[in-house]
């Protein structure tokens, strides 16, 4: 059975876009019945184009990416979801909608790179060390063995990651 993971943020153009196709990709990669989704709040309606270089460079495959809203994903033909992971302070601090299934909550924070000063080139990096950080913990979050775990173990194994 799919493990599906759902990541937040406000916008849904980069920190959750990163997410989405760092998990999607090492899972892939890996063999893992993982699937990842995202979503924002407050949809931009546009994915940052840091962000998609980011994860182009790094053999990431974006298409059909998309920035959409959370209440894609609380629709009754929606997949159920087991984890649901906020990588913005914005969006973590937001009433979020119910989710069928009572998934797993957490909060994995990063800096927007979207607000890094100076040129493209300073942007590009903060883009690629978001990326390279949310890669790391997702690959963390596929050495779990997710079928076998209660939602209680869960919830503490990817607190323990999210601290790391």
């Amino acid at each position: 059975m799919t493990t599906n993971v759902l990541i937040l943020c406000t916008h849904n153009s980069a920190r959750s876009v990163l997410s989405e196709g760092m998990l999607n990709h090492w899972a892939a990669r890996l063999g893992k019945d993982v699937r990842a989704h995202s979503a924002g709040s407050a949809p931009s309606g546009r994915l940052n184009p840091f962000a998609l270089e980011a994860l182009e460079q790094a053999g990431v495959d974006t298409q059909g990416y998309r920035s959409k809203s959370w209440d894609t994903f609380t629709a009754k033909d929606a997949p159920e979801m087991r984890i649901v992971i906020t990588v913005c302070d914005s969006a973590a601090a937001e009433q979020c909608p119910h989710w069928p299934g009572s998934p797993v909550k957490l909060h994995w924070g990063y800096p927007d790179p979207s607000n890094t000063p100076g040129g493209d080139e300073a942007k590009r990096m903060a883009f690629e060390l978001t990326r390279q950080a949310i890669g790391y913990r997702m690959l963390q979050l596929l050495q779990l063995p997710l079928a076998q775990m209660s939602n209680a173990e869960l919830q503490s194994a990817l607190a323990e990651i999210g601290r790391n």
